[in-house]
């Protein structure tokens, strides 16, 4: 019988304008903690570090993808990350250097957290997500690619290492 995870991780996926790279993370990883049969034990968000878009829904090429795939985007909207962030999130994870960057001008000294790139937790060789935003389908179609391999990655950094559960392997 696997361990049972003993408290809640929330995870915030940041990207710029929270249209297209960290809403795509958002809902991918929210999926796969839902399908494990961890959404007790793991929270999702996403935002962005601009203002652009708050309250809109992600960019409807992103939205197409992610139902190309079997997620569905659609109810997600953007917001701007805020200093309250790092008290409520455990893992804030930038799409890119540059958000990276940004968060860390943001970030509180009493954060205990991981503050990090996303990509990192999957096996590629790149650590940066690509803004498809001026691109065309097939960028949003390699995020998408990049996302589902770095959230499986993360999850089971999560299992093994944050909830102890030997089962993940």
């Amino acid at each position: 019988m696997p361990d049972v995870p003993r408290r809640e991780i929330a995870v915030l996926f940041v990207c710029l304008g929270n249209i297209c790279r960290s809403p795509t993370a958002h809902g991918v990883f929210e999926q796969m903690v839902i399908k494990q049969g961890l959404n007790q034990h793991i929270r999702v968000d996403s935002a962005g570090t601009g203002d652009w878009h708050l309250g809109k829904q992600p960019d409807s090429r992103t939205i197409a993808a992610g139902q190309q795939r079997g997620y569905d985007l659609s109810h997600l909207r953007a917001r701007q990350v805020a200093a309250v962030d790092f008290d409520l999130f455990d893992y804030v994870l930038a799409m890119d250097g540059q958000n990276l960057s940004n968060l860390q001008l943001l970030q509180p000294d009493h954060f205990t957290g991981t503050l990090s790139l996303f990509l990192p937790y999957g096996q590629g060789a790149l650590d940066e997500v690509p803004d498809p935003y001026s691109g065309g389908a097939e960028g949003f179609e390699q995020v998408l690619d990049m996302v589902e391999q770095a959230s499986q990655g993360l999850l089971r950094h999560l299992r093994e290492d944050v909830l102890n559960d030997a089962s993940s392997s």
